[in-house]
């Protein structure tokens, strides 16, 4: 395992710019927004051959791609939203090897019209989840297209709130391609009454098998997401419980500015070489 981060947080005029400063931190990987190439992250087009220029410039900086973002509001209350947004992630996908990626980073989705972070009271209702399943089965059959995998993460304000609906929608759907992000800052985020070596112990043993990448953002006493090492995610039990399952990928940092990332990149490193949670 070692750092990695988004490539949003270093917004440059060029791609390269982008992918210099991120290895001049020593990172050697990236979740990959088609914004730092001034799109969309869900385009109507990609220019032809812009692909392989996207893989050809992170192959010449030494960054892999861990994953490519290309979340949508799956569940969003309005169906021609839904399609008109897969016909973009369709796009997005047969885009993902050429560039070097083989997963794509996925939104279950609210019933908010506007804002796909933001929860709503109907997220647990019987249609949200059908809407979700039926979004869901058409991006997995995009997926098996275009040969890559789709990633959900756990997240309070979305259809896939906690682990344990996490876990039942891998249930429902028992595909191949479908896997999970996991964030410990948003797995915290739904039970911060308890003890975050625990909610994270509980989450793993629902996930676990399933876990293809994770991100690495903190979050406060006060339930509110920040830079890793300013919170209370315990670190060094995360890359633990990590290991636990055979994970060996890039922990992307997000939630912060360039000026944290020297520190960010720091606190994984320490809980990386932790000598306590084994080898």
């Amino acid at each position: 395992m070692s750092p990695g981060i988004f490539t949003t947080v270093f917004p440059r005029p060029t791609l390269d710019g982008t992918l210099a400063a991120i290895a001049g931190h020593g990172i050697g990987a990236v979740q990959f927004d088609l914004e730092n190439v001034g799109l969309p992250m869900l385009p109507d087009a990609i220019p032809g051959g812009m692909p392989g220029r996207i893989r050809a410039a992170c192959e010449r900086h030494g960054v892999a791609i861990a994953a490519l973002s290309g979340t949508f509001n799956m569940a969003h209350p309005d169906a021609t939203d839904r399609d008109r947004n897969l016909e973009r992630f369709r796009v997005l996908a047969a885009a993902a090897r050429p560039m070097g990626a083989s997963v794509i980073t996925i939104c279950t989705g609210t019933r908010d019209p506007d804002d796909m972070w933001r929860r709503h009271p109907d997220n647990d209702g019987p249609a949200a989840w059908a809407d979700l399943l039926a979004t869901l089965g058409v991006a997995l059959r995009i997926a098996d297209e275009h040969d890559v995998t789709l990633a959900f993460e756990p997240e309070p304000a979305n259809i896939a709130r906690d682990a344990h609906r996490g876990r039942a929608l891998l249930e429902a759907l028992d595909h191949p391609r479908l896997a999970v992000v996991m964030d410990p800052a948003n797995i915290l985020a739904g039970a911060m009454s308890r003890p975050p070596d625990d909610v994270l112990t509980e989450a793993f043993a629902l996930l676990g098998d399933h876990i293809v990448a994770t991100h690495a953002k903190d979050i406060d006493a006060a339930g509110r997401f920040c830079a890793a090492g300013t919170g209370i995610v315990p670190w060094a039990r995360h890359v633990e419980l990590l290991r636990g399952v055979g994970f060996d990928g890039a922990l992307v940092l997000h939630s912060l500015v360039e000026a944290e990332v020297e520190r960010g990149v720091g606190v994984l490193r320490a809980a990386l070489q932790d000598p306590g949670i084994g080898a």
